[in-house]
């Protein structure tokens, strides 16, 4: 292992310009019984060569059944933990270990068990997006796409610490009735679309139905046609008769809507900084970490590979199935 990538944390061997990236993915796979799992929010060519596209639950339920040998997860570090906990006996590996999440970086395992310890009899529900540390002090994780079901899942007095999403956390609370305590967490894409630009997208297409994530503040989610997790709105947008949609959640399930749905057009609802940085679009730039070039390094290299302290793992694969059986 070159040392050089250790401290980039991805291999950065050239590539020849003549290779089609494409097709020498999948020969690899193939050849070394891998597969290629890649998230709604990875840009479009990565989605295209992957085995498999889904939200955190539908990658975590994949990887739980896969027969692979090497699992390849194109998405941010904690959907590769989430990866490896499950499958303990697969090699799993990342394009990129830089490839963090706002998220799971503000709720931390010491201030988390700081909280629990401070509120005792309280159970922990905690979103997806949590390293492998925090679930190991879970009593159930959930995606956006089975909380509300979890949720009411447990008896209405139930004390309940949900975390790290406040806004998820919150829209939870609004459609079950419920007070969970909520940690003060949030995603830096999900928080930072732009409320007046989002009304005058509305007011310049009136016939347009706006699809907001509930990882989204609670003034967007206010404004919104449905709330739902990535796969909720991609189900929503196929099937509902609209022609016309603006979307409030990472622009790289974009790629999948208008693959699915060609007779429609659909608005990337911008970012506050769009004014100033001219994108209209709100991406994730870990998500971008992700590239054909790393995917095909990584595949040929079979690094960098995840791993997870095993006492960790043991108790965070807990919740995890507590969520796949509950899902």
């Amino acid at each position: 292992m070159k040392n050089s990538w250790k401290a980039k944390g991805y291999v950065d061997e050239p590539v020849p310009q003549e290779i089609d990236l494409a097709a020498e993915i999948r020969r690899m796979c193939k050849e070394k019984n891998a597969v290629v799992l890649a998230h709604y929010y990875t840009e479009g060519a990565v989605q295209d060569v992957a085995d498999f596209v889904g939200d955190s639950l539908a990658l975590a339920q994949w990887a739980a059944k896969t027969d692979a040998d090497i699992i390849v997860m194109c998405g941010v570090h904690f959907m590769g933990e989430t990866n490896k906990i499950l499958c303990p006996d697969k090699k799993v590996l990342v394009c990129d270990l830089n490839a963090g999440c706002s998220l799971a970086d503000s709720c931390n395992a010491e201030d988390l068990k700081r909280f629990i310890d401070e509120h005792p009899g309280y159970q922990v529900v905690s979103y997806v997006n949590t390293t492998a540390a925090v679930k190991a002090l879970t009593d159930v994780v959930v995606t956006s796409s089975n909380a509300k079901k979890i949720v009411d899942s447990f008896p209405q007095d139930a004390k309940l610490i949900f975390g790290p999403d406040k806004n998820l956390g919150g829209y939870i609370n609004s459609v079950t009735g419920r007070e969970m305590l909520l940690w003060n967490g949030g995603c830096h894409v999900h928080g930072q679309f732009s409320l007046e630009a989002i009304i005058q997208l509305k007011k310049e297409h009136p016939n347009a139905k706006l699809l907001v994530h509930p990882e989204c503040p609670a003034p967007i989610q206010a404004l919104a046609d449905v709330i739902g997790s990535t796969a909720g709105l991609l189900k929503f947008a196929i099937e509902n008769e609209a022609t016309e949609f603006i979307v409030a959640t990472e622009s790289g399930i974009l790629h999948q809507m208008k693959a699915s749905c060609p007779d429609k057009t659909f608005y990337p609802a911008p970012p506050e900084a769009s004014e100033t940085i001219g994108c209209q679009c709100n991406e994730c730039s870990f998500m971008r970490l992700n590239t054909l070039k790393k995917l095909y390094n990584t595949l040929k290299y079979e690094w960098p590979e995840i791993l997870v302290d095993p006492d960790i793992a043991e108790k965070a694969v807990r919740p995890i199935n507590r969520m796949l059986e509950l899902s």
